[in-house]
């Protein structure tokens, strides 16, 4: 251990120092990141208008009701032709399982797309910054504006853009909600006070949070609050491509000289611009390495690229690249790594069950509980008789009259099930019936039945359901 006191000291400055490049914001400034245009901003707004289907989508129709409609109350889902009720929800387990496993191996082959290109809270705060831009304009000028004593002038201009801002939360927290219910409806019911107490809360919840969270914590939430940020920032490795400055070719940085030219130039081909800094949604130095920070929105990468253009200088100085790429390393393609391999295997199975579980969806479903005890009574007239309850799940929003039928050994008899049982939309309905064989029918203990039932919907199509069981009998 040195116990030189000069050396110990600059052991410590130089701690210091190292601590200064990677500070983070934790509020105490406003970041009011440069808007630039470029390949990757144009990349970033394609992907944010995914989220058009959050607010359209409520309003397609589909066979004259909603095309998807979560409908609690019911317990009914639409999804297009498709109603799916809580005793197929095993698919939904499917469907987060997906979903887990595809943002799973997309932050382990090119970084944290989700938070850069699609989260909500990145979508949101871009949306609310484009906004302020608009009304206040540049950065410099907005921190001015801000900077400056309250005047009329000002107070338009503020109050212009949190009304905006405002109404854009009233719209998400509208839109959230006509997934339940009627979207054409809720419209009417809504704005006449009609509407449950639920529908008013949570659209105040969600107009209150998109307010707070995307116009002014900001990058803050990606900071503190979301832990997606914190599992994604574990996933990546050096094969991971992500946006990264190159140490190598930029080092070391420097200014440009009046006169100097490329064949000139003694230092790197970093300008030390920080527009890479400026264009930042969370304020990182891309040049300090890989950062809590980053969101791997490539906006940074549009910046340099612009800045190499004007001083005459290749593209790629920050690029989308591995840790293995930069120092050199032989990199592999994604067919040889094999976790590429384990989260397909997986992706591909939990998508089979969820298409498996949607194309076996009926519009009826049938349960067939045979009697135990006793399990046959022998009749006066020399017949067997058993006895079932059937439970027939309607999964149409409307009332269906269910006919039941039954298969099975010759002279079969069904008793109880002359008239139609009326299922009601949503439920179950238990249907008790018996079924009667001759007993010189019956050459073993057990015999196969299949129990049908059959519906027309009020548009004429028919639905149907089957279900396998057993008759038994006496021993021979």
């Amino acid at each position: 251990m040195s116990t030189n006191p000069v050396a110990t000291q600059t052991a410590v400055d130089d701690l210091y120092a190292e601590a200064e490049h990677w500070h983070v914001n934790t509020g105490g400034e406003t970041i009011h990141a440069k808007r630039l245009a470029g390949r990757w901003r144009t990349i970033k707004w394609a992907a944010a208008s995914v989220w058009l289907i959050y607010f359209l989508g409520p309003y397609l129709r589909w066979d004259g009701r909603q095309a998807v409609l979560f409908d609690i109350p019911n317990r009914q889902y639409h999804i297009f032709g498709a109603t799916v009720l809580p005793q197929d929800f095993w698919m939904l387990s499917l469907l987060l399982l997906f979903f887990a496993i595809l943002l799973a191996v997309a932050t382990a082959l090119v970084g944290r797309v989700w938070c850069g290109y699609f989260c909500f809270q990145t979508v949101w705060t871009d949306i609310y910054t484009w906004i302020e831009e608009k009304l206040e304009g540049s950065p410099p000028q907005r921190r001015k504006l801000d900077k400056s004593p309250m005047s009329l002038s000002k107070l338009r201009i503020k109050a212009t853009k949190h009304a905006l801002w405002l109404l854009i939360g009233f719209i998400t927290g509208f839109s959230f909600v006509a997934w339940f219910t009627d979207a054409p409806t809720l419209w009417g019911s809504f704005f006449a006070g009609e509407s449950g107490a639920v529908a008013y809360i949570t659209v105040a919840l969600f107009t209150v949070g998109t307010y707070g969270l995307a116009g002014f914590m900001r990058e803050q939430t990606c900071f503190w609050l979301c832990p997606y940020a914190r599992i994604q920032g574990v996933m990546l490795d050096k094969t991971t491509i992500v946006p990264t400055y190159d140490v190598a070719r930029g080092e070391p940085r420097g200014r440009v000289k009046r006169g100097e030219t490329g064949e000139t130039r003694t230092g790197g081909d970093c300008v030390d611009c920080n527009q890479c800094v400026a264009v930042c949604p969370t304020g990182v130095d891309i040049r300090n390495g890989q950062q809590e920070g980053c969101i791997t929105c490539a906006l940074c990468i549009d910046a340099c690229d612009q800045v190499m253009d004007k001083v005459g200088r290749p593209r790629g100085l920050i690029r989308y690249a591995s840790l293995d790429e930069l120092e050199g390393l032989p990199t592999k393609t994604l067919l040889l790594r094999p976790r590429v391999w384990v989260y397909a295997a997986i992706m591909s199975v939990a998508l089979a069950g969820i298409l498996y579980g949607f194309s076996t969806l009926a519009a009826i479903d049938l349960k067939v509980l045979h009697e135990r005890a006793p399990l046959y009574v022998r009749l006066s007239d020399g017949s067997i008789q058993n006895k079932y309850t059937l439970k027939i799940l309607n999964k149409m929003p409307e009332e269906l009259a269910v006919r039941i039928s039954v298969t099975g050994p010759d002279g079969l008899t069904l008793v109880g099930a002359e008239e139609p049982i009326v299922a009601p939309p949503g439920g179950v309905t238990p249907a008790v019936v018996f079924v009667k064989v001759p007993k010189r029918s019956l050459d073993g203990e057990q015999h196969p039945v299949r129990f049908h039932v059959q519906a027309a919907r009020p548009s004429g199509a028919l639905v149907e359901a089957d279900r396998d069981s057993v008759f038994i009998g006496p021993r021979r």
